[in-house]
């Protein structure tokens, strides 16, 4: 028997990540460092506890209904059973978009079974995560192209870009209302798409389970 190979499609966070431009970056700093612990336990024996303190748009993260709907679930109210070994669906489009036509429409994602899947969008845009051109120009879904996912009824929609909406376009966030109203979970900020197959693997990326709170950091990777 051959183990299923496992891709990691999360970036990792660190002190100083700049991950949404304009958003505030992650401080870590430690509780109790390995030396400081030494004199609490036996010998030979040490511990290190950090803390971490970042806004909950860091890294590859979800944004549950309650990130845009004061009435939605929050992380802690997800069903495990919508984040965790989802089948997948990848569409590799780097070539379906431009610098002058930057939205991907529902005609990029037709022809596929996406009912209970975990589409995940792959136009090549993660190359530039952690620099300043992350945050302009980038590719986005369409209004069109959330309106075919909720009616193929996606589970989960994740991309590797900085949005999922054009957030050059004023303060609207289509792509988020129709998926986050119809309880479509939303990844942003994926990258390593283009190692994925385009069927066949199973996606996962839970959030801890915290109350009050709408976005979250993952661990998002498929098995293949």
């Amino acid at each position: 028997m051959t183990s299923p190979r496992v891709i990691d499609l999360s970036h990792p966070i660190r002190a100083g990540l700049t991950t949404y431009p304009g958003l505030p970056a992650p401080t870590i700093t430690a509780h109790l460092t390995h030396e400081e612990s030494r004199a609490h336990y036996a010998e030979g024996t040490e511990f290190t506890m950090g803390i971490i303190t970042m806004i909950g748009n860091t890294g590859t993260y979800l944004d549950s209904p309650y990130h845009r709907y004061a009435d939605g679930p929050d992380l802690a109210g997800l069903d495990l059973a919508t984040l965790v070994g989802l089948r997948t669906e990848v569409f590799h489009l780097q070539d379906a978009w431009t610098a002058d036509r930057r939205g991907i429409d529902a005609a990029a994602l037709e022809g596929r079974d996406l009912a209970g899947a975990a589409v995940l969008v792959d136009t090549g845009w993660s190359s530039r995560f952690g620099t300043e051109a992350y945050g302009r120009g980038a590719p986005h879904l369409t209004r069109e192209a959330a309106e075919h996912l909720v009616a193929a009824g996606a589970a989960l929609v994740g991309i590797d870009s900085v949005n999922i909406d054009d957030t050059e376009s004023g303060g609207e966030r289509p792509v988020h209302s129709l998926l986050l109203a119809s309880g479509i979970h939303v990844v942003e900020h994926l990258t390593n798409l283009a190692e994925v197959p385009p069927t066949g693997a199973c996606f996962t990326a839970a959030p801890p389970a915290i109350e009050g709170f709408g976005t979250f950091p993952v661990r998002a990777f498929v098995t293949v």
